[in-house]
């Protein structure tokens, strides 16, 4: 069954990006559907957000369109491809139309947006095993904080030093890593990209750096305190490095080897391609490689780095104010990479970083945040907010990623972002006047990972602080504008009402506490079952006719002239959507009972009710349009949910002239919201004004 609705949520996507003959490429990385398109006008945005699966949907330059799925993307990537209307040919790799897309990138500022797809896309892919190697890396932490073994031991046992190549395998190689898939973004070999990065890292090149092979001067650099090594190399001078775990060096090299490649495929035939384009794509780009783009690599990460630590030596509460009050702001364009790439740089070479500690603080507070909307999804009963909010908790505390969060809920509701600041604030202020936060590794920040961070006191401190600063502005003052959270509680309400008539059980009428003196004789007699008809001078002077034998009439809520739904100026009611029923212009401020039963919904504004009669047919009463926004003025309800009341019983009085006055229409609806389960609702027009309580709708069973 529910691999069933993935598909059909994967058919709705598809669709709503204008089908499958408008899909160019398709990848995904953690969270999101990654589309590229022919024709970006066709995407029906509010049709994909409205598939219970998306989280949300995020419109990019050059045709691009990105839609938020969460942890189950990788589930609705295969169920989309697997669709009948996804052939090879409709569905092409984002390699194959590379070129395509560039061409067509309709953006004013097209290439910055090229620039940071292709630094994610060559990271994207690495999520899962980087998220791996942090959680191997917190497991050992937790050990080393319990003494159980000191990773950091020079002379560790043979089975801890292959736990410890475990998680470093990633980091290490991670160069190769990133040149393959960058190489595979840029429509080459990405074979070829790695083999470059792998040359000046063989034990051939690395032993280089021992300082003993003859033409080998070695010397100290004071800021970052790592050894510096030159190499005579054919009479040049050639800068050494450990390019273990660097990444600005094979992005940098990757988009110099993709036009080269090009280049020598136009000179050479294409039947001699695969032996000499790799062959001088080597020739040429592992020495540029060596000589240059390492160096000036290298020399670009610990730049920036020297600069960072500056900044964080003298002025350390600056520095931990600032990286988590940028991170908001950073990470849904994708320019978050960059420091990312940074933080493996100062790993690598002072054997920890100083980004990541003030970087929780901003995870942590947009994690809170996510638990306030949570809290107030259950609190106002929001069903679909409770889903999303508890999957991207979850995501975000148990694997430290953000974007459920961010796509899902906090772009989405504009008030969410000042009050998540204010807790990145708080928790990167304690941060910069408690001396700092190191990460001994790099991890994803998440509950699993606070061992990595030392003082773990501190870090703790401030990610709490920071959790539950957020969360609790969030909730005291909703990410809903009040106007807003009246729509939504009054639109939760009528669905509820509809729900409940499918579901609820028939029930036996209880006679409720009389209040006489509000009670409409007149007419009523023929509201309720059809064992109680009114008399022919009672109907005909109504201008109403008898209702079928064993049908049960509704009143009309209130006095005036009875319109169809299709006059009615709410395409809500007018579509049906909430059943069949009629409008009503009322002359009279009394709203009554149409028919006998429970009061299941009673909304606290006054302006709508739910009635479920003791044979289940389920009326809502909604009195005027969009009346739920003057927050109950002109409004006087006289009962209350879970009350039974009797056909004709006064529910509220409405000040007519307020709700007019206010620019809104009095027209009161009156529908039958369980209308599909029932066999026949029909409507009982009139052209002349009928009093409250006259018969306006017959429901047969």
């Amino acid at each position: 069954m529910a691999q069933n609705q993935t598909r059909t949520a994967a058919q709705e996507i598809v669709d709503g990006v204008g089908g499958a003959g408008n899909i160019e490429s398709l990848t995904h990385c953690a969270t999101r559907l990654r589309f590229q398109l022919h024709d970006g006008d066709k995407v029906d945005q509010g049709r994909i957000e409205a598939v219970p699966e998306v989280m949300g949907a995020v419109p990019q330059t050059g045709d691009r369109f990105q839609v938020v799925i969460g942890g189950a993307v990788a589930s609705m990537y295969n169920d989309i491809l697997a669709l009948p209307s996804m052939g090879a040919e409709t569905a092409k790799t984002d390699a194959q139309v590379k070129d395509e897309i560039r061409s067509k990138s309709r953006g004013r500022f097209s290439f910055v947006d090229n620039f940071f797809e292709y630094l994610s896309d060559s990271f994207r892919p690495l999520l899962g095993v980087l998220l791996g190697a942090s959680l191997i890396i917190a497991g050992a932490a937790v050990l080393d904080a319990l003494g159980y073994v000191d990773f950091r031991a020079a002379d560790k046992s043979s089975s801890w030093v292959f736990v410890d190549a475990m998680w470093r395998s990633v980091l290490y190689f991670l160069p190769l890593m990133v040149a393959y898939n960058a190489a595979r973004k840029l429509n080459i070999d990405p074979w070829l990209g790695a083999t470059v990065m792998a040359a000046v890292m063989t034990p051939n090149f690395t032993g280089l750096l021992s300082g003993e092979v003859p033409g080998v001067i070695c010397t100290l650099n004071e800021t970052l305190q790592t050894q510096q090594c030159v190499a005579e190399v054919f009479g040049l001078p050639m800068q050494l490095n450990d390019y273990g775990g660097q990444v600005f060096v094979p992005l940098i090299m990757v988009a110099l080897l993709a036009p080269l490649y090009r280049a020598l495929q136009r000179i050479f035939p294409q039947n001699v391609h695969m032996v000499f384009v790799p062959f001088f794509s080597m020739l040429i780009m592992i020495p540029v490689t060596a000589f240059l783009i390492g160096p000036l690599g290298v020399w670009m990460g610990n730049g920036i780095g020297e600069g960072l630590a500056w900044l964080n030596g003298n002025a350390p509460i600056v520095f931990a104010i600032l990286i988590p009050l940028m991170y908001p702001f950073l990470v849904p364009l994708g320019l978050h990479w960059p420091l990312n790439a940074l933080m493996l740089v100062n790993i690598q070479t002072l054997g920890y970083d100083f980004i990541q500690g003030p970087m929780g603080a901003w995870n942590f507070a947009c994690f809170g945040a996510t638990a306030g909307v949570l809290l107030l999804s259950i609190r106002h009963r929001e069903r679909d907010m409770r889903q999303t909010a508890t999957g991207a908790l979850a995501a975000g505390l148990f694997g430290g990623i953000s974007e459920p969060s961010l796509y899902g809920i906090h772009l989405r509701f504009r008030r969410i972002y000042p009050r998540m600041l204010v807790g990145c604030l708080v928790g990167g202020l304690i941060i910069g006047l408690m001396g700092g936060v190191n990460a001994n590794a790099f991890a994803f920040t998440s509950v699993l990972t606070i061992p990595i961070f030392s003082p773990i006191l501190t870090y703790v401190i401030a990610i709490t602080a920071a959790f539950l600063t957020a969360m609790t502005l969030v909730y005291l003052s909703d990410y809903r504008t009040p106007e807003q959270r009246r729509e939504a509680n009054a639109a939760r309400d009528a669905i509820e009402t509809g729900n409940r008539a499918a579901t609820a059980p028939v029930g036996t009428e209880q006679p409720a506490e009389a209040h006489a003196e509000e009670r409409i004789p007149a007419a009523v007699g023929a509201v309720g079952t059809g064992t109680a008809p009114a008399t022919g001078t009672e109907a005909a002077a109504t201008g109403a006719s008898l209702p079928p034998s064993g049908a049960t009439s509704l009143g009309a809520p209130v006095a005036g002239r009875v319109l169809s739904l299709d006059d009615v100026p709410d395409p809500v009611f007018s579509s049906r959507a909430l059943g069949e029923g009629v409008g009503i212009d009322p002359t009279d401020d009394r709203v009554i009972a149409p028919v006998a039963g429970e009061l299941i919904t009673v909304a606290g504004t006054g302006h709508a009710f739910g009635i479920r009669s003791a044979d289940g047919i389920e009326v809502l009463v909604h009195v005027g349009i969009d009346t739920v926004k003057m927050n109950g003025a002109g409004f006087t309800v006289e009962v209350e949910a879970g009350q039974m009341v009797e056909a004709g019983q006064l529910l509220a009085r409405v000040d007519l002239d307020a709700v007019r006055e206010a620019g809104f229409s009095p027209i009161t609806l009156m529908t039958v919201t369980n209308t599909a389960s029932l066999s026949a609702v029909t409507p009982q027009l009139s052209e002349d004004e009928v009093p409250a309580g006259t018969p306006v709708v017959t429901v047969e069973r």
